[in-house]
């Protein structure tokens, strides 16, 4: 029988050592992704409503220009054949009624663009939000542009031509008291209230549900009436105001940058 030498000895392997433990990083705590991408849009937002403001604040003084604007974009409306705001503000003979327009007019533009960021933050993709919020971007930067380069007085300071200033007699007046003297009474051109509604109405019918889609095409139909018949804006205002929400929406699918396509139904026979 033979027998094992030395180096056919079977030997106890040794386990392999553990390996150390990673390093504490004792820096600051991370961030979560969600909060960082939050804080950012809240600054991108508040950033943007701020300049907006400031600027329309550089032009608060023009007042020959903004009246002679006035009288420019009366007389083209006239010329166009457009119908008459005074003649439609003057149809609404119930007090309430323009109490009521007015209330609208001062109390829903920027809390319902708030609600409606924060709704396509929390409820959309994010591919659909940010479209929406460049969108509103870029309308508005437009916006102010224009209001830099051509001030415009609103209609109900010519009662002459027949309008009536609904907010200072029957009230409520975002002109009045402390408010009043930060605001900019000749940024008529464009109308942010009905571009913004219609941007509304547009992102909401694009990539949101049936029934929320026909509520906010409603509310542009009803801003554009509510800034005719209080005499805060010209038809021509609403236009334009429309006008640049299509032209950042063609820049924005021109980079590539447009909400995400829906998928296509195809049909498969059986």
């Amino acid at each position: 029988m033979s027998t094992l030498d030395d180096s056919d000895q079977i030997r106890p392997v040794r386990a392999a050592p553990a390996p150390a433990p990673a390093p504490v990083e004792r820096g600051r705590p991370r961030v979560p992704a969600g909060v960082r991408r939050a804080v950012t849009e809240l600054a991108l937002v508040g950033a943007l409503f701020g300049v907006y403001k400031l600027g329309r604040a550089v032009v608060a003084d023009e007042v020959a220009a903004a009246v002679d604007h006035a009288d420019l974009v009366h007389r083209a409306e006239a010329a166009i054949g457009l119908p008459s705001e005074a003649a439609l503000q003057a149809a609404v003979h119930s007090e309430l009624l323009l109490r009521v327009a007015n209330v609208y007019y001062t109390g829903v533009h920027f809390p319902l663009m708030i609600a409606f960021l924060l709704w396509g933050y929390l409820r959309r993709s994010e591919r659909e939000y940010a479209w929406a919020r460049n969108l509103l971007i870029l309308q508005t930067g437009a916006a102010l542009v224009i209001h830099l380069v051509f001030p415009l007085a609103p209609p109900r300071m010519f009662p002459t031509w027949g309008f009536v200033d609904t907010m200072t007699i029957y009230g409520p007046s975002p002109y009045d008291g402390a408010s009043g003297a930060m605001a900019n009474q000749f940024a008529a051109m464009p109308s942010l209230h009905v571009g913004w509604a219609v941007l509304i109405a547009y992102v909401v019918v694009r990539t949101g549900p049936r029934w929320l889609g026909v509520v906010a095409s409603a509310h542009a139909v009803v801003t554009t009436l509510v800034v005719v018949v209080t005499a805060n804006h010209w038809w021509l205002d609403a236009f334009v105001g429309v006008v640049l929400l299509v032209f950042a929406d063609l820049v924005l699918r021109w980079a590539g940058r447009g909400p995400a396509a829906a998928p296509v139904q195809v049909a498969v026979e059986p």
